[in-house]
């Protein structure tokens, strides 16, 4: 489901607004899986993998101000939706996943998200429910891994180019394919790993028209 424009909200009470840039390095952690690889690698190894992508640097540059953005008015506005909720940014598409147990969290996501310059579509996947633990987040640490791993080797999928994020089982695909082989070929592994309860692509082609509108 497509949430557009439904408004814009304000910061939460006791967070210092336009602060977050304080913590850009935590936030930064967040967009990399909670790992410090995306840190370590360095600036100079980061633009070589950027430049490498379908979407070119210029873009993979945006789409990463536009997630270090969004990352930080979710952490200034409530540290559970930081926490709780996934962003995925291709070509300005937003895609949200994760799991939140008030259903008006889920607007006020979208509110915040489309406050940051450069959003061109907001995609809410978020989950309303009470009964995800900790035993279900490691499952799908461990599928997004699985994932990831199955197309680093293999050399007719350019695994730079996709996002992936798993909730609840549930795999979540976007990023941009160089040709519908490819994908059926991602879509494949992902529903051949255990665990896996669907799969839903949100990847476009490189010759998607959507990429030149909007």
């Amino acid at each position: 489901m497509v949430m557009r424009n439904i408004g814009k909200s304000g910061n939460a009470a006791g967070r210092p607004a336009g602060r977050w840039w304080l913590l850009a390095p935590v936030l930064m952690l967040a967009l990399n899986g909670c790992s410090g690889f995306g840190l370590a690698i360095g600036a100079g190894a980061s633009a070589v993998t950027a430049s490498q992508q379908e979407r070119g640097l210029k873009q993979a540059v945006t789409d990463s101000r536009i997630a270090l953005a969004v990352n930080g008015l979710l952490f200034e506005k409530n540290y559970d939706l930081f926490a709780q909720v996934k962003t995925s940014i291709t070509e300005g598409v937003v895609l949200l996943t994760g799991t939140v147990a008030d259903p008006q969290d889920r607007v006020t996501v979208t509110r915040l998200v489309w406050q940051v310059e450069g959003v061109r579509e907001v995609i809410n996947d978020i989950e309303v429910t009470k009964t995800s633990t900790l035993i279900d987040h490691a499952r799908d640490l461990w599928i997004t891994s699985q994932l990831r791993v199955q197309l680093l080797g293999d050399d007719q999928i350019s695994s730079i180019n996709y996002s992936i994020a798993t909730v609840n089982g549930t795999i979540y695909l976007t990023g941009l394919a160089a040709s519908l082989a490819e994908v059926q070929r991602v879509l494949t592994y992902a529903r051949n790993i255990n665990y896996v309860k669907r799969v839903i692509n949100y990847t476009r082609l490189k010759d998607d028209p959507r990429r030149k509108s909007g």
